[in-house]
């Protein structure tokens, strides 16, 4: 029987080289919950883990037993995708590189925009998308020789469902824009997020997500002329996310502050 979204504590084959491992914790802010992908080449006896998941034991196990796994990549810094490193290191001995030196156990270092790691049997390219948060990265997996084809990891810079909150900590809707954009660029990948089920085609969900933003940008400029320039982001969320659940609309908030920042720099 073939798995589809979502199968908790099932592997699911996704594409020849990438299968996604579902962990229980759903929530608003993780959708159906967190997808830790399992990378693996032909004929390779090792995979690449990216973003194990929060600490959980159960889905830690499931983790641990897929077989040998020399390295684990982290696409960013919040829990729900870093909370397993250390009992995953614990149990596996594994080498763990992102872009912020306090996920790091090993001798890797830092990952770089536009580096390609050889591991497991598959060339990984580490494409820097900040905006989601600042250490925010996509992972290009399966690319073929005429660099078209493949798929990409976009972990919560694009989702299998819904959009983006940007972080208020350190994300930046103009970086977003522009890491949607170079997504875009890359033309027509299979997308693997961090949330939801799997998509068929990065560039038009990307020109959505676009295409989503400039709209929202658009009634926020709106609601700032009736409500006023100081409006703060509640005031502006309870005017313009009337098509939005209100359970939602503290999410909304972040987004709207990341909106009323990017309009008044």
């Amino acid at each position: 029987m073939t798995l589809e979204h979502p199968a908790y504590g099932q592997l699911r084959r996704v594409t020849d080289t990438a299968s996604v491992l579902l962990c229980d914790n759903p929530g608003l802010m993780t959708l159906d919950g967190t997808n830790t992908w399992v990378l693996q080449g032909p004929g390779s006896d090792e995979i690449v883990i990216v973003d194990p998941g929060p600490d959980d034991d159960e889905h830690i196990g499931r983790i641990a037993s897929l077989g040998k796994i020399p390295l684990v990549l982290i696409s960013h810094k919040h829990e729900d995708h870093t909370g397993a490193i250390d009992k995953i290191v614990e149990r596996t001995g594994a080498v763990v590189r992102s872009v912020g030196s306090g996920f790091l156990r090993g001798l890797g270092g830092p990952l770089t925009d536009g580096e390609v790691i050889d591991a497991a049997g598959l060339r990984i390219t580490v494409m820097a998308t900040p905006g989601h948060t600042a250490d925010s990265l996509s992972f290009l997996v399966d690319v073929r020789s005429d660099g078209r084809g493949g798929a990409v990891l976009t972990a919560d810079t694009v989702l299998g469902r819904g959009t983006t909150v940007i972080d208020t900590e350190d994300g930046s809707l103009r970086d977003y824009l522009e890491s949607l954009r170079r997504l875009h660029g890359l033309g027509r990948r299979v997308v693997l997020p961090g949330h939801g089920p799997e998509l068929g085609d990065l560039q038009a969900v990307a020109a959505m997500y676009l295409a989503h933003r400039e709209e929202r940008l658009a009634q926020v400029r709106d609601a700032l002329r009736v409500l006023g320039e100081d409006a703060t982001a509640r005031q502006v969320v309870e005017h313009v996310y009337t098509d939005v659940d209100e359970k939602l609309w503290d999410a909304a908030e972040k987004s709207t502050e990341a909106q009323l920042t990017y309009l008044r720099s």
